[in-house]
């Protein structure tokens, strides 16, 4: 099926949206806000992130998303009380059907964002989002760095 061009740009607004949204809840959000992000079988994966401590992982499912975020937060990686932040720029979204888009958008990660802001890392986002009855949800996420 082809989606009409304002059906693709109300998509389009959309799941910008939700990523923007999914990087301030890293940052600053209560937890079940940003799992409630995702489906309930999505996939995050991340390799090595040397420049900001973090190992390779990959998370299937809300509950395994979840305990990664309690980790990086408890570590002080990220989360409220951090001075940490997840910049999202030249986010290209290509909306697949009428309930299927991927995205891919560069990120950069802040640290000291109360003092002198660190650059720390930068990289990209490749992922993939699903409409559901409760609007677009994140349901593959590939984290590069570099």
């Amino acid at each position: 099926m082809t989606l009409a061009a304002d059906q693709v740009g109300c998509a389009s607004a959309q799941i910008h949206s939700l990523l923007s949204r999914l990087a301030h809840l890293a940052d600053e959000g209560e937890l079940s806000e940003y799992l409630d992000l995702f489906t309930p079988d999505a996939v995050w994966e991340m390799r090595e992130a040397a420049p900001t401590g973090a190992a390779a992982q990959r998370r299937v499912g809300r509950d395994d998303i979840a305990a990664g975020v309690v980790e990086r937060r408890a570590g002080g990686m990220q989360g409220p009380g951090t001075a940490t932040r997840h910049v999202l720029t030249t986010v290209d979204v290509q909306v697949q059907s009428a309930d299927e888009a991927r995205s891919v958008a560069y990120w950069m990660f802040f640290r000291d964002t109360d003092a002198v802001p660190q650059l720390t890392a930068m990289g990209r986002y490749d992922d993939v989002v699903r409409r559901t009855a409760e609007g677009w949800r994140l349901t593959h996420r590939a984290i590069r760095v570099g």
